[in-house]
């Protein structure tokens, strides 16, 4: 599949150097492009450093790995996005007394309003880059999970299929409409983390989860 990456960090680099490495064609696009050259080489596989509007063109999907504050400018430097299917890995977080906030409500639905003619799902936005940069993926006999959000069943679907190029599990978490509540999740969990609280011991295995309604 062609990809383009519009972003040079962190997250551009370890996405798309899994999905290099998967056969996937690569092409990055930066505001700087000395920066998408070097998020290219550092890619591998092959991976081109071009415009933001070339990496756009050039992808049947495009991941959005840029910070929230540059979005704007960035859907137009991309051009149009007609048929595309566009990942949005992206967190609007900012500290708060004891954790993060989100500074917008819903990133993803933002987006798919700016570009209505793209294909938007939410995904990868719970982990840090350096997770998905890491070899492990199995934790306590478990493979990591990607929740997926987003309305058009085909894109869902091509997004699941890169995820398990990552060697991740997809999980379908329904409409973008859902992706709020993905990116909401993101910062609390985030904050536990920063606080020290390992959230896998949060919630416990589905063998163990209580699902039996409550009676007045």
């Amino acid at each position: 599949m062609r990809i383009g990456i519009v972003g040079a960090g962190g997250m551009a680099r370890a996405l798309g150097g899994g999905w290099a490495a998967a056969g996937h064609e690569i092409v990055v696009g930066a505001r700087d492009s000395a920066r998408a050259r070097d998020a290219a080489a550092a890619i591998g596989h092959g991976a081109r450093g071009e415009t933001i509007a070339a990496a756009a063109e050039f992808g049947e999907a495009v991941l959005l790995a840029v910070p929230v504050a540059a979005l704007t400018e960035v859907l137009t430097a991309t051009g149009p996005l007609t048929g595309r299917t566009v990942i949005d890995c992206t967190n609007a977080f900012e500290p708060d007394t004891g954790g993060f906030v989100l500074s917008e409500p819903a990133v993803a639905e933002r987006i798919s309003a700016t570009v209505p003619e793209a294909r938007v799902v939410k995904a990868f936005n719970l982990c840090a880059a350096e997770v998905w940069a890491s070899p492990e993926r199995v934790f306590e006999g478990r493979r990591l999970v990607v929740p997926l959000c987003g309305d058009d069943p085909a894109a869902v679907a091509r997004v699941a299929a890169l995820t398990e190029d990552l060697k991740l599990t997809p999980a379908r978490g329904g409409g973008l409409a859902q992706a709020r509540y993905l990116e909401a999740t993101g910062a609390f969990l985030v904050g536990l983390w920063f606080g020290g609280t390992d959230i896998r011991a949060v919630f416990p295995p589905i063998e163990a989860a209580f699902t039996e309604p409550d009676h007045a």
